[in-house]
């Protein structure tokens, strides 16, 4: 139920254009830090699937932003 509830809200978050309207900043990581985060919680499920995916938002602002690194899920 948390991992349905979870997967709506990454879509909504998704379509709304992730946040990213008003900023004009591209992602440093492809997939983007969202998709990252769903496709671990339909793999791992929602508590696993939530902690990698706050790992890798918390590795985001790490690195340097010229250059897209493809990190796929584990």
């Amino acid at each position: 139920m948390l991992a349905k509830l979870a997967l709506r809200l990454i879509s909504y978050y998704q379509s709304s254009g992730g946040g990213r309207r008003n900023l004009y900043v591209a992602c440093n990581f492809n997939p983007s830090c969202s998709e990252y985060t769903r496709q671990c919680i339909i793999k791992y499920g929602f508590w696993q699937g939530i902690s990698l995916g706050w790992q890798r938002i918390r590795r985001c602002n790490q690195r340097d932003i010229t250059a897209v690194i493809y990190d796929p899920v584990p």
